[in-house]
């Protein structure tokens, strides 16, 4: 069965290039991001994994642990390592799950037969504390994944998680969110958002990021 929002991330025990991994265990109450390649000593894959280190105080500071898989082997994935590194100019301080008997990419459903029946698409899932999937982005082996976008999902899942908001098409951290229909007590919205509302429409409500930096006259 595929997974789906909401569904509790399936746990594991596999090799790393970090020792073993206990899925669960080692999320240890922080967001994760879980991204499968489809096979090691690719150009492609090479560059994400060098974004992936270069991004690693945005991810830190965020409480997200990155882990990518492969389906190659643990020295496979060494070896790739030192690769990475020299060619993206980075150090990897994140694991890389080794998954040569594909356990983990056929618990997150990653191979998908009609575009290659032996290695996994570029398959991301986003994971919340609760070990929760919160977030699917799903793209052809061809296609490097945009990692801005990534942050800007993982942004929108924290505010929104903490505020009664939604975020806008195109939205980024900082720029103003919708307030959520089922928030109709005016009270209630005065106490949440005290810098006000732009009421575009009844149901499309205007207000300033509740997390930006915000002070009254």
């Amino acid at each position: 069965m595929s997974l789906r929002l909401g569904d509790i991330a399936p746990d594991f025990e596999q090799d790393s290039t970090e020792g073993k991994i206990r899925f669960h265990e080692w999320l240890g109450g922080s967001w994760g991001v879980l991204f499968s390649h489809p096979a090691d000593f690719t150009p492609v894959c090479t560059t994400e994994l060098g974004l992936t280190a270069k991004l690693h105080k945005e991810f830190a500071r965020r409480n997200v642990k990155p882990i990518a898989l492969s389906v190659d082997s643990l020295e496979s994935h060494k070896e790739w390592v030192h690769d990475i590194n020299e060619t993206q100019h980075c150090t990897v301080t994140f694991p890389i799950i080794a998954d040569p008997d594909r356990k983990v990419a056929k618990l997150y459903d990653m191979i998908h037969p009609n575009a290659d029946e032996t290695h996994t698409v570029r398959s991301l899932f986003i994971i919340d504390p609760d070990c929760k999937v919160r977030a699917m982005i799903t793209y052809p082996a061809s296609t490097g994944r945009n990692f801005n976008e990534i942050l800007r999902v993982i942004d929108s899942l924290q505010l929104t998680d903490e505020h009664k908001v939604a975020t806008p098409g195109n939205w980024r951290k900082g720029e103003d969110v919708v307030i959520v229909p089922s928030l109709q007590d005016e009270g209630e919205i005065t106490e949440r958002f005290p810098q006000g509302y732009r009421a575009v429409r009844h149901y499309l409500r205007i207000t300033p990021d509740p997390d930006s930096n915000w002070s009254g006259d």
